[in-house]
């Protein structure tokens, strides 16, 4: 099946675009959840969360609701002494794991981490610290696309991250790999302007809102991998303004209903303040 979801949820700017407009941001997760049946949390790349607070969101979730979990910078972006990054990473993913809904770990490198021989050997490192884990990775550097990186993440178990991001010189383009039984599509935006300047804000590298023609160029291979796959999972990553969950009901509606985890329609916009969702 395919789950399709957006990457994060708690953004003061969806007021009004998906939650309403005066809404308690505390509420956010059981509204989002309530209409997507998967999210990946990206917040864990910046900082680690308590156990406790990781399993107070599996709680307020029901029990088929699926967490994909961004791994820590400590681990994607620092190669030595990082042990208790590892450890501490670790930590926050057994409340996950404990009731059911841990969907996988995408582990998302830098365009500086480059297809060389130490690197591979470090996926290694982190399949044997995370032996039994559902393993993504995202390369933003377009050297590791060969055929022996592929082979790679075949023998290690680990699924090859498919993007859309601006197609520069450098960054990964499309390509649809499968190499587990999980296929993963991340879609970063188009946004060729403002993706290398550093004097910009961190969310303008992601406003950006895909049309349904530049959508459905990934539609014959989501299909491909939803039909092939155990799960198939599309996540949208252009979150400024909300623009990731249009984008995402539209991709919805491009897909066969027979392979999508249906979302629920957004016309229910009322306050769960006062009603028990699950």
């Amino acid at each position: 099946m395919i789950y399709i979801g957006t990457a994060g949820f708690s953004y003061k700017d969806w007021k009004g675009e998906f939650y309403p407009e005066k809404f308690e941001s505390r509420f956010m997760l059981e509204f989002y959840s309530s209409r997507f049946p998967v999210v990946e949390i990206n917040s864990t790349w910046h900082a680690l969360p308590s156990p406790r607070s990781i399993l107070s969101m599996v709680k307020r979730t029901s029990p088929d609701f699926r967490f994909i979990i961004k791994a820590f910078k400590g681990i994607t972006h620092q190669f030595s002494d990082n042990q208790e990054s590892f450890k501490g990473f670790g930590e926050i993913l057994k409340p996950l794991k404990d009731y059911g809904k841990l969907a996988g770990v995408l582990f998302q490198f830098a365009w500086g981490f480059k297809n060389e021989k130490k690197n591979a050997d470090y996926l290694r490192l982190i399949r044997e610290r995370f032996p039994q884990e559902t393993i993504i990775v995202e390369f933003r550097n377009e050297g590791w696309i060969t055929d022996q990186t592929i082979e790679l993440l075949q023998e290690l178990g680990m699924a090859f991250c498919c993007v859309d991001e601006p197609r520069l010189k450098g960054l990964v383009g499309h390509h649809a790999y499968l190499t587990t039984d999980t296929g993963y599509v991340r879609f970063h935006g188009r946004n060729y302007q403002t993706w290398w300047d550093k004097n910009r804000e961190s969310w303008e590298r992601y406003n950006y809102l895909y049309s349904d023609e530049e959508l459905a160029e990934w539609v014959p291979d989501i299909v491909s991998m939803g039909r092939r796959a155990k799960n198939t999972y599309v996540i949208f990553n252009n979150h400024y303004r909300g623009q990731a969950v249009r984008n995402a009901r539209m991709m919805s509606q491009l897909l066969p209903p027979e392979l999508v985890v249906p979302l629920r329609p957004d016309t229910d916009k009322s306050h769960p303040d006062d009603a028990r969702l699950f």
